[in-house]
């Protein structure tokens, strides 16, 4: 059975650990309110000194398994609530800066980088399940961790040290991602990631989300990245001192076979080929990353903005491809055009295919017409 966030309680944290000094007393306990059933409770903050290399138990897992670095532990004497436990350490050798709760491990010999997550009441959609837009999240999530504590990054957004001194940012081009099965509230995935080169001017990176309690692959993503120069906002080829930076973390790897890939040329909507076209979509200063740009993920939710409301109540998104074509800025207004056909998804026994629906967006500038994101989706009828 999933592991529920529910079986937690209300945690509150303290708002900065990296206040916390060594030479504090070991423990130090700070009341929770009282809580109908269980009294008071204590959150243990265990400063890196008290942490013990002989502990067994992971850091950041709550029975056992890793939860965004916030070990829950189990004391006898308290009942089965416990106390929360969060350590200090840094385990992967990365800068005091980073705190436990932000870190997941490596894997495979370092070429993997992997991180486990509870799926939120806030990150769910009408049909309680994760939504497609929090899957990305996750997987921007991960693959920002995984620069972060590699011992390259810098304090860019997921930038190398030598690409922050040229003023260089990492850019999608492209991103697939397929869905096997949506996790629902209180579930609890776990993610890898790695990267390897994709040309000779772009990465390639890699996810795969299990269940944490099946080990279940549920989901696989695969995505293409380009750099970019900060100011002048143009692509840039990698410069040799970032490849020998990253080139030691490359890994010959598939999430998703070449063949399953969804490779096609997304076809460009226009006035006419578009069946609905969704004016006046304007980006919030909210929709903005550190980057200076629209994030990626947030395409998805205008892309949604064309779609049918009997597709989204019907069908489940199994299959998304984004091909990202310029930046959009805060000023941008847009619109969003999608086009669909049914199709067949998959083969089900004697009875041919499933039926679905696949649909071509267009995310593009309402003032002069010009593309941002091209998309193409693929959606199955649920059973």
């Amino acid at each position: 059975m999933a592991l529920k966030m529910r079986d937690v309680c209300s945690l509150h944290y303290p708002n900065n650990l990296s206040k916390i000094e060594s030479h504090e007393k070991e423990f130090q306990i700070l009341k929770f309110g009282s809580i109908k059933g269980y009294g008071k409770k204590d959150l243990r903050v265990i400063s890196a000194s008290a942490s013990g290399s002989n502990n067994s138990k992971s850091i950041d897992t709550i029975n056992g398994k890793k939860i965004n670095g916030v070990h829950v532990e189990e004391y006898p004497h308290l009942g089965k609530m416990g106390n929360v436990v969060i350590d200090k350490s840094t385990e992967l050798g990365a800068s005091s800066s980073n705190h436990s709760y932000l870190l997941g491990n490596f894997v495979d010999d370092r070429f993997v980088y992997r991180q486990s997550f509870v799926i939120r009441s806030y990150e769910i959609g009408p049909d309680k399940t994760a939504t497609m837009e929090t899957i990305m999240n996750l997987l921007q999530e991960t693959a920002l961790n995984h620069v972060a504590n590699s011992g390259v990054g810098s304090n860019g957004f997921g930038a190398t040290r030598e690409m922050s001194l040229r003023k260089l940012i990492w850019v999608v081009t492209r991103i697939h991602i397929q869905v096997e099965q949506y996790s629902c509230w209180g579930d609890v995935v776990e993610i890898d990631t790695w990267v390897d080169a994709a040309g000779k001017n772009g990465m390639r990176r890699d996810w795969i989300i299990r269940d944490s309690t099946t080990k279940n692959i549920i989901t696989k993503a695969t995505s293409t990245w380009v750099i970019m120069n900060r100011e002048t906002r143009r692509l840039s080829k990698i410069p040799e001192q970032v490849k020998a930076e990253v080139q030691p973390f490359y890994i010959n790897r598939f999430a998703i076979p070449s063949a399953q890939i969804d490779s096609e040329k997304i076809e460009k909507l226009n006035d006419e080929t578009a069946q609905i076209i969704s004016s006046g979509l304007a980006p919030r200063w909210s929709d903005m990353d550190a980057n200076q740009h629209v994030n990626n993920v947030k395409y998805i939710g205008w892309i949604l903005e064309s779609v049918p409301i009997n597709v989204l109540e019907d069908c489940n998104l199994m299959s998304l491809t984004l091909e990202y074509r310029r930046e959009c800025r805060l000023s941008n207004v847009l619109q969003s055009m999608t086009s669909l056909r049914e199709i067949e998804t998959a083969t089900s026994d004697e009875n041919g295919g499933i039926s679905g629906t696949e649909c071509t967006h267009l995310i593009r500038m309402e003032a002069d017409r010009a593309e941002v994101v091209r998309a193409r989706s693929i959606w199955q009828h649920k059973q």
